[in-house]
């Protein structure tokens, strides 16, 4: 009989620090992904012998900001240390890391999964640098592989989490959440595709109710979320078939073939003493004065979850609609504005048609937030003319399109159209009474019960108006004539 397991995981994240210069040289850095290789290099990230390397106060900066905003006790003194290990894109034979004595330790990241809110542990903050990058090709002229050493040296941030999560959305809950409070502090753009940001679960399996862990397995180099979602849940339901069938899990490394949706072995997982640790001894411990982690403490700004909680009590808005907005700082500050610009519109109205139209319109013109040419004043300026009741809500929609297209104010698109909606009474009474009159079958059909046939004459009503009459007075005036014909037979 099969058994029900426990996932249990944990995550380590790679965030590529974007500094303008590299960890340990005054290399610039540049997007790996395009240009000419090799241009942004220099002896020490050659590893060449006898260079000394010297530390980026700005990556320890950006590293500490992190660290703080995840309420991570910071380490007066922490050490480099050397991680000894031999690969072509690792041109010194070693990576420079952390270890013993990282940066940071024991702060917490809180998310909502289900609705519900659940507080994950980091396990540690760590800075290092990053490796090169290997290129392998497989064509007629033979299989080989080429090193680019642009990314080699760049400064990495690593936050390993404590194995607190159970189920891919509590993971995805997560890295999500990290990437966004890396976004909000300005230190990571959270580019998966480029590798700015990347992702390695560990996952281990138990049967429930047991607290003891069973042997992991590491998902390297993770680059999207829907990747994260599959690679884990395809590694949860291999290692099931494996317990359940009485094989051991092997600690191994692997890496998920998107292609064939599986993951495969790459290598067996290594441990601490496989890297041969060592002090770095040409760096000198890294010293944080506490005036300097107050510094930075103080600029930190309202960051994600805060600013969520803020948006449930400031704007009495739930939990979903308010996570929605401040999942990206560009968002939240527009919503924040346009508030601003108008502040007699309702937050929940203004919340839902950035998070349903906007998203919705910038998602079919495939362009992104940050793209965005409508000011929040312009945006603001639509929102009122809809609760103004000057136009209706299919009408506001058009005009939401036309301004995304051509940059034009909603008051103008409207006069150019002549959009302007129709809430003269009389005027609209008038249709209600053609439409009846036009269509006596279907009167007499919802006479006779047809209850549904009220929402087709309505809709009757309003092609005949040309989708210009309010919607809230044709309601009111046919539900009147159809009562009274009621009450006429």
């Amino acid at each position: 009989m099969s058994k029900v397991y426990e996932p249990v995981i944990g995550l380590e994240v790679h965030a590529v620090l974007e500094t303008a210069s590299k960890m340990f040289c005054d290399c610039p850095v540049v997007d790996s992904t395009h240009g000419h290789p090799n241009r942004a290099v220099c002896p020490v990230c050659s590893g060449m012998p006898g260079v000394l390397p010297v530390i980026n106060r700005k990556a320890v900066e950006y590293a500490l900001r992190v660290a703080l905003a995840l309420d991570c006790q910071v380490a007066a003194t922490s050490i480099f240390a050397r991680k000894s290990y031999f690969y072509p894109d690792l041109p010194k034979g070693y990576q420079i890391s952390q270890y013993e004595q990282p940066l940071a330790r024991g702060g917490r990241l809180a998310i909502s999964v289900g609705g519900e809110e659940q507080v994950i542990r980091i396990r540690r903050v760590h800075i290092e640098e990053d490796t090169g990058k290997l290129t392998h090709f497989n064509s007629e002229d033979g299989v080989y592989s080429l090193v680019d050493l642009n990314r080699s040296g760049i400064p990495l941030l690593e936050i390993v989490s404590q194995p607190d999560m159970h189920s891919v959305e509590a993971v995805r809950a997560y890295a999500v959440g990290l990437r966004s409070l890396m976004r909000y502090l300005g230190v990571n753009s959270g580019d998966l595709e480029k590798g700015l940001f990347r992702i390695e679960p560990n996952i281990s399996l138990r049967p429930i109710g047991n607290r003891e862990l069973g042997t992991r397995t590491e998902i390297k180099n993770l680059n999207s979320f829907r990747s994260l979602e599959r690679a884990i849940s395809y590694e949860i339901e291999r290692q099931s078939e494996l317990l359940n069938r009485g094989e051991p899990v092997v600690q191994e490394t692997v890496g998920w073939d998107e292609t064939n949706e599986r993951t495969v072995s790459q290598r067996s997982k290594e441990d601490a003493e496989d890297y041969r640790y060592f002090p770095e001894p040409d760096l000198p411990p890294l010293l944080v004065e506490t005036d300097w982690i107050e510094a930075v403490r103080a600029s930190l700004p309202e960051l994600p979850y805060q600013r969520q909680q803020r948006y449930m009590q400031e704007f009495s808005l739930n939990a979903y609609d308010a996570g929605v907005l401040v999942a990206e700082k560009t968002v939240a500050d527009f919503f924040e504005a346009v508030l601003e610009s108008e502040p007699s519109l309702s937050p929940k109205m203004a919340a839902n048609w950035i998070s349903g139209d906007l998203f919705g319109l910038l998602n079919q013109m495939d362009r992104e937030f940050d793209d965005l040419d409508t000011t929040p004043k312009a945006f603001a300026k639509l929102l009122s003319l809809i609760a103004a009741e000057e136009i209706n809500q299919n009408t506001a929609k058009n005009v939401l399109a036309e301004m995304l297209a051509s940059g034009a104010g909603a008051e103008e698109i409207v006069d150019k159209h002549g959009w302007k909606q129709l809430s003269d009474e009389e005027a609209i009474a008038e249709k209600v009474a053609e439409v009846l009159l036009n269509n006596p079958s279907q009167v007499d059909e919802y006479l006779a019960g047809k209850q549904a046939l009220s929402g087709w004459l309505f809709g009757q009503v309003m092609q005949a108006s040309g989708g210009m009459a309010n919607p809230r007075i044709v309601r009111r005036e046919l539900e009147k004539r159809l009562d009274a014909l009621k009450k006429g037979t």
